[in-house]
């Protein structure tokens, strides 16, 4: 986590993004992101167990729209908001300093970067003009055996990952054929034995049929955030459902 939103800070924050707009969770992700220049990116872990908890606590709220939670500030969290103005006004000065000073790092590096690539230019040429055209020749037969011995080496490595890849497809299925077994037969609810085996049966089924769904779908950054909405507000009603 950026070090700005130490101590708590990055639940203020939240208030004051859903306070702008509605967002759902992948949208404040990318706000973040975007603010910061790229440098801190909080990883929906990091992000949708404070959402869940800021509705907890009834500063937020959330729809469905269009299959993703859209959060909304409620009366309560702009309470909250206004009540810590001072703090916000602090944290928004040290986000914009901390910004500024990685914009001014960023533009350091691109003016170390370019002054080194020009003289490396420079003496590039200065060592072409200097050499005579035998030592030109070697230099390209140098690169041409470089070039032979990475392809070389680019082929051994495509086998041995085909070999990892069959390996990992081998343990795979040995590990889903494990998994489901602990889950069918050693499962251990407060229920009869009978009725723990079948919840567990019916826990190793609906993730089984999740997998192969996946294996067929282009997980991107924003189906996998929604993906963990869902499993997280799944993971919540299973918990009711058997208290």
């Amino acid at each position: 986590m950026s070090p700005v939103f130490g101590h708590g800070r990055l639940r203020l924050y939240l208030l004051k993004l859903l306070q702008e707009s509605p967002r759902h969770g992948y949208e404040v992700i990318r706000l973040l992101q975007d603010r910061f220049l790229g440098v801190y990116s909080p990883s929906p872990g990091t992000i949708y167990p404070r959402l869940a908890r800021l509705e907890e606590e009834g500063l937020v709220t959330h729809e469905v729209v269009n299959g993703k939670k859209v959060f909304t500030l409620t009366d309560q969290g702009r309470e909250e908001l206004e009540a810590r103005l001072d703090e916000l006004a602090d944290l928004e000065q040290e986000i914009s300093d901390s910004v500024r000073d990685i914009a001014r790092e960023v533009k350091e590096d691109v003016r170390d970067t370019v002054k080194s690539l020009r003289e490396e230019l420079t003496q590039m040429a200065r060592d072409v003009r200097q050499g005579s055209r035998q030592e030109q020749r070697q230099a390209k037969q140098d690169q041409r055996e470089a070039w032979r011995e990475q392809k070389a080496e680019w082929q051994r490595q495509k086998r041995e990952w085909q070999r990892q890849k069959q390996e990992w497809q081998r343990q795979t299925q040995e590990w889903k054929q494990d998994w489901k077994r602990v889950w069918s037969e050693g499962f251990t609810g407060h229920g009869s034995p009978d009725s723990d085996a079948r919840l567990g049966q019916m826990l190793a089924e609906f993730v089984e049929e999740l997998r192969a769904d996946a294996q067929g779908a282009q997980v991107t950054e924003e189906t996998l955030a929604a993906a963990q909405d869902a499993l997280y507000d799944a993971a919540r009603r299973i918990r009711d459902a058997l208290r």
